[in-house]
């Protein structure tokens, strides 16, 4: 390769953030991982970017392994630091959560562990900041919970055919910072705010996931204010 083309290619790599081939896992490189033995991490290149790379990580005898990876997608708007995310911005949230429970239109693939909760018909996620159920799954919706600030997640049949609930503003809800961010299958392009993945690669995820190994999700940039290692 030419000296021209190889100093192309190196400078590539510093501006996308790529680490060296010695560097160690990204896990370990990590501020915090959670806690747990298992971990998805799900990185943008920058902050206005829609698209990056799922992966799925376990501790193995001290050391991050790689499991599995996907291509994903993200907010039509890119991605904005969690704590200070405004609902209705269509950004996802970086940051490291836990992941409550799964759910899904469609049966739970073989060897789910997670609690997996059907979809029904009357199944609604709330989004009304002046609900009670404010970032809650209901069914039916309650009628302090206008529709038209919630999501009927029967309608979603692709994207919700198999999902995991980021926990997300979801122990302690803030007003306005934002309901329904959830780890799901792909739609047409870049989502509202949650993560995505194609349909198989989140059936992989739920047949891996183990809640008894508290796995958690961490979702950055490659570097800037918002770099995945300081989760």
């Amino acid at each position: 390769m030419r000296p021209g083309v190889v100093a192309l290619a190196l400078a590539s790599l510093l501006v996308l953030g790529a680490a060296p081939a010695d560097d160690p896992p990204l896990p370990e490189r990590m501020a915090d991982t959670g806690g747990g033995t298992q971990l998805i991490t799900a990185v943008a290149a920058r902050t206005g970017a829609t698209t990056g790379t799922l992966t799925w990580w376990d501790l193995r005898d001290g050391r991050w392994v790689q499991s599995g990876s996907a291509d994903a997608r993200f907010g039509a708007n890119g991605l904005a630091e969690g704590a200070t995310r405004r609902q209705g911005t269509s950004t996802t949230p970086t940051g490291l959560y836990d992941l409550p429970y799964a759910f899904g239109i469609k049966a739970a693939p073989d060897g789910t562990a997670y609690t997996y909760r059907p979809v029904h018909r009357d199944s609604w996620w709330c989004q009304d900041n002046d609900s009670r159920s404010y970032n809650r799954w209901t069914e039916p919706r309650p009628a302090d919970c206008r529709a038209a600030e919630s999501e009927h997640l029967i309608t979603y049949t692709g994207q919700y055919a198999h999902a995991l609930v980021i926990g997300f503003n979801y122990a302690q809800p803030v007003r306005g910072r934002g309901a329904g961010i959830f780890l799901h299958v792909h739609g047409r392009g870049a989502t509202a705010g949650c993560v995505s993945v194609p349909a198989e690669d989140m059936r992989r995820i739920l047949r891996w996931a183990d809640p008894g190994r508290k796995p958690h999700i961490a979702i950055g940039t490659t570097s800037g204010a918002t770099a995945i290692t300081r989760y």
